[in-house]
């Protein structure tokens, strides 16, 4: 009976000493917002909360999301690692995690931890048992047994997207001060969407600042490092969705109290506002060593704080894969001042028409404007086709981020250094992005694709990233190899090489006219997706009569798989009234069929509501409906 006492107290010993030896982590996270803030310099903002917290802890004033939605962006989060590299970047997809790693909350409970998530998880990776202690509405560290250490989220919803354009809505700024950023038109629409926005921010101040004070009623606040930060930028359109710095640039403030502020970062101290570069996939590496743990080499950040925090590092990144219904590929990096864009697929607009973005009122008066000709250069460059293959921007003159200086001489130098930094990444993590998102599965069945892109005889990388880089520059120079690579035995090859042909229209076609007659029946129905969509775009009547109805076919979910019949509705969409042809046909296209995951189910029949006319249906494939975000803060 001694002995077992005994034992019961050297244990009680140990782990009060353990909890001692650890500090308790608090994120309080939110929605749909990037730095507007009064700490980070906005006079307009209304933040008396973040901004005390930031004046007795320190903020990060180049913080990037990497992805500029939300699934995405914490599936880069949860792994610690780019989601490009696991397959992930495509919003509200599911792909299995690597083999051999783990989610980073599962680091944390294996040293003791108690770890809660309240409430969104909205993860692109299939979750493994035993990532969180509870994840739910109810989640909160004060359950915790007595003395465990914690690591607790709480993620407030009301800075989303859907609250925004909310009406009626209750005003705390005034829409006529509102700044409205070059890009967007003046209107009372977007003043009101603005100063809506802004209402929004202020209350996810507030539910911050309720957090911080049931922290400090329970006596814990001397022992919790803090971190407030968004998901991404804003949820006004050219922000959420699109990659650049006002899509991807998140606030990040984080607070060490004098207990833990030997684990803070080298820069910490109280009102600093640090230049070092950080981003989502730093989150989890930093976690592990500010509770002592090495990072695992195969996670993709650099911790900036901790026992094995590194180095500032040159570069930070983003991403763009499919955006709902919408595909696109898209990769960004900045070094702080310079934002740097690589558009894979420069014959798309940045303003496709996603379903969801469209509800709010400024996506639809802007493109109303825009229609009528009522924009300014800087206004239309969201609408505009083609995209500029490459785009480069100074944020210190052109913080809206509305003037390209990617053919300017003077910046030649950093136009290479920005291009090799994104390739090199590419590289670096193995990019499975960079073909088709049916093609990716097809190519990672029996395994993940992670570990499909690290095989080179599965994912020739340097090989299909050269024949993305010539497909989408539009320079002339490219037309021979992009005619050769019809002929390669890799279907990736020949898929950029019929998405060259497109990017170039009417010149492309004819130049390449046998080569991509041929590929409108390759093996690959990416490849004939392409193929036909150039076709019925820019070929003869005739060709345009048969590569319509070939397109339909694609587009049968019953035929095809999901990836198919909405890459070849996406391309039916971008043909316009040249499809009026088979109008009646797509009507009688099943809006259901079989896929690897619920969450794609709603995609076919948002495309098919928008090229038919009929209203579109928001599910759980989508992003929620205002009511959805409604409830789940309940």
């Amino acid at each position: 009976m001694k002995l077992l006492s005994l034992l019961l107290w050297s244990f009680v010993i140990a782990f009060a000493s353990f909890a001692a030896d650890r500090p308790n982590i608090l994120w309080l996270t939110s929605e749909d917002h990037g730095p507007h803030m009064g700490c980070y310099g906005d006079t307009y903002a209304d933040t008396p909360n973040v901004d005390a917290l930031a004046a007795k802890g320190m903020l990060f004033k180049h913080a990037w999301s990497c992805a500029p939605v939300c699934a995405a962006a914490r599936t880069t989060i949860i792994a610690g690692m780019y989601s490009p590299s696991t397959g992930g970047e495509h919003m509200r997809s599911m792909v299995p995690m690597p083999k051999g790693t783990k989610m980073y909350p599962q680091f944390l409970r294996e040293a003791g931890y108690y770890c809660t998530n309240n409430s969104k998880e909205d993860y692109n990776l299939q979750k493994p048992e035993g990532v969180w202690d509870v994840s739910s509405g109810k989640a909160h560290w004060m359950n915790r047994k007595e003395g465990q250490p914690f690591f607790a989220i709480f993620n407030e919803l009301c800075s989303h997207e859907s609250q925004l354009r909310k009406r009626p809505h209750e005003a705390i700024h005034d829409p006529a001060k509102v700044r409205v950023p070059a890009y967007h038109p003046d209107t009372p629409e977007v003043r009101q969407d603005w100063a809506q926005y802004y209402d929004q921010v202020t209350l996810a101040d507030a539910s911050a600042g309720e957090r911080l004070k049931e922290l400090e009623a329970a006596g814990l606040a001397a022992d919790t490092i803090i971190f407030y930060y968004a998901d991404h930028g804003s949820g006004m359109p050219r922000s959420k969705r699109w990659p650049c710095n006002s899509g991807l640039q998140v606030p990040m403030v984080v607070y060490f109290p004098p207990n833990w502020k030997h684990l803070a970062p080298k820069e910490y101290g109280h009102g600093v506002k640090s230049d070092r570069l950080v981003s989502f996939v730093d989150l989890a590496p930093t976690l592990l060593s500010i509770i002592g743990e090495q990072p695992p080499e195969w996670m993709q950040g650099h911790a900036f704080a901790g026992k094995f925090q590194t180095e500032p590092q040159p570069f930070i990144y983003g991403f763009r894969g499919r955006m709902d219904e919408r595909y696109d590929c898209v990769r960004s990096v900045t070094d702080g001042r310079f934002v740097y864009l690589r558009n894979y697929m420069p014959h798309l607009s940045q303003g496709q028409h996603v379903t969801y973005q469209f509800e709010t009122p400024t996506t639809r008066v802007w493109r109303q404007l825009y229609d009528a000709g009522k924009l300014t250069p800087e206004q239309s460059i969201f609408w505009k086709v083609p995209k500029d293959p490459e785009e480069l921007y100074d944020l210190l003159s052109d913080p809206d981020e509305v003037h390209n200086l990617a053919a300017q001489r003077e910046h030649a130098a950093t136009l290479e250094k920005m291009r090799a930094a994104q390739e090199n990444l590419a590289l670096k993590i193995r990019d499975a992005g960079m073909i088709a998102e049916g093609e990716m599965h097809h190519r990672a069945e029996g395994t993940t694709p992670y570990d499909m892109a690290h095989d080179d005889k599965l994912y020739p990388l340097a090989r299909i990233l050269k024949a993305a880089g010539e497909a989408s520059s539009m320079k002339p120079g490219a037309m021979p190899d992009l005619k050769a690579g019809f002929a390669d035995k890799d279907s990736a090859i020949r898929y950029w090489s019929a998405m060259g042909i497109l990017m170039r229209g009417a010149d492309g076609v004819s130049a390449a006219h046998d080569e991509i007659t041929q590929a409108a029946r390759d093996s690959s129905t990416y490849v004939q997706v392409a193929a036909n969509w150039a076709l019925a775009q820019y070929g003869s009547e005739a060709e345009r009569s048969a590569a319509l109805p070939a397109l339909v076919g694609l587009a049968n979910w019953s035929q095809h798989d999901v990836f198919t019949a909405m890459s070849a509705l996406n391309a039916i969409g971008d043909i316009g009234d040249k499809a009026q042809p088979i109008a009646a046909q797509l009507k009688a296209l099943p809006a259901k069929g079989e896929s690897p995951d619920g969450r794609f189910n709603g995609y076919v029949a948002r495309l098919l509501a928008d090229l038919t006319g009929s209203k579109p249906a928001f599910d759980d494939a989508g992003e929620p409906p205002a009511k959805k975000v409604e409830k789940n803060k309940k």
